[in-house]
């Protein structure tokens, strides 16, 4: 009888003794230690473009001919007031007095400044020839792959202001201050090189030197700077004003613009935005990315939970 009740009795005491309360938290921690050794993401790194973006991106050879379309009707617009000298030296002085009722700082402060030194003055030289047209290629071509949807939005700002300074290159024909006599300042392109202009203005079949109102090559570093700063999330992003800044710098030093040549270029531009609205981002702040962060990082297993309903 007693033989038959041990099983028994063995089988009740293994029954009833108490499963530790610490069993089941090992297997909770290897998820823990995991999920803390995952780096949460950066809300400020570049996620790339989004399918919303991608599904805006233009076809690229219509984009390609649209852009050289653009470009050779503006070239030859330009080269359509070439001839017009009187005219274009009368509207310079007009300027030159213009800036000098307004207290405008003289230009030749700016290139006095370059004059101290040949490698300066022919650094600033290089960087009007070189730096205009491909930055604002090479910024296009980013937006394009990167940002299409800021990129249909930044070549439309930027049709939209050539096209109106191509109507004010020909309404308002302007000798650039280099070949103004009274300003008294020296053509830093034919005396120290390079250069992009013939030695005679009249006869330059290449480009229209008498177009210096509003000034492109300003109006096109502040939308490159602005639309990287729409486009990007990097807190440094404020850093490309400094690309208008110094374009300013060499127009003005390089004797190639007056002040009132780019501030005109900056109101054609605020119009320009103005009209032209940029596109909606989902997501467009830090603080938002910050969010999406935490969102997206895995849950841990809290240990004091695990078996709370013992």
């Amino acid at each position: 009888m007693d033989s038959r009740t041990e099983p028994a009795d063995s089988v009740a005491e293994s029954a009833s003794e108490p499963e530790p309360p610490d069993a089941a938290i090992p297997a909770a921690a290897p998820r823990d230690a995991t999920a803390r050794a995952q780096p949460r993401p950066d809300p400020r790194a570049d996620p790339g473009p989004r399918p919303d973006d991608i599904a805006a991106r233009p076809p690229l050879l219509r984009e390609l001919l649209l852009v050289v379309g653009l470009f050779v009707v503006y070239k030859a617009g330009r080269l359509l007031a070439t001839g017009r000298t009187d005219e274009a030296f009368a509207n310079a002085r007009r300027v030159w007095g213009w800036e000098r009722s307004l207290h405008l700082p003289g230009e030749g402060a700016v290139q006095g400044t370059l004059l101290h030194s040949d490698t300066l003055v022919h650094l600033a030289n290089t960087y009007y020839a070189t730096v205009h047209f491909p930055a604002t290629v090479a910024f296009l071509v980013w937006l394009y792959l990167r940002r299409p949807a800021h990129y249909v939005w930044a070549r439309r700002v930027l049709a939209l202001v050539t096209a109106a300074a191509l109507v004010g290159h020909l309404a308002f024909p302007l000798a650039p201050p280099r070949l103004l006599a009274e300003a008294g300042l020296v053509d830093t392109g034919q005396v120290y090189g390079p250069t992009v202009y013939g030695a005679h203005p009249a006869a330059d079949t290449l480009a229209n030197q008498f177009a210096a109102m509003p000034s492109l090559h300003f109006g096109w570093a502040l939308m490159v700077a602005i639309g990287l700063i729409a486009a990007t999330r990097s807190r440094l992003r404020a850093l490309w004003l400094l690309h208008p800044l110094l374009t300013l710098l060499v127009i003005v030093g390089t004797a190639n613009h007056y002040w009132l040549d780019a501030i005109v270029a900056t109101a054609l531009l605020c119009v320009a935005l103005a009209v032209v609205h940029p596109p909606h981002r989902a997501v467009t702040t830090a603080k938002a990315g910050r969010g999406r962060a935490y969102a997206e990082a895995p849950v841990r297993d809290l240990p004091e939970l695990v078996g709370a309903g013992r």
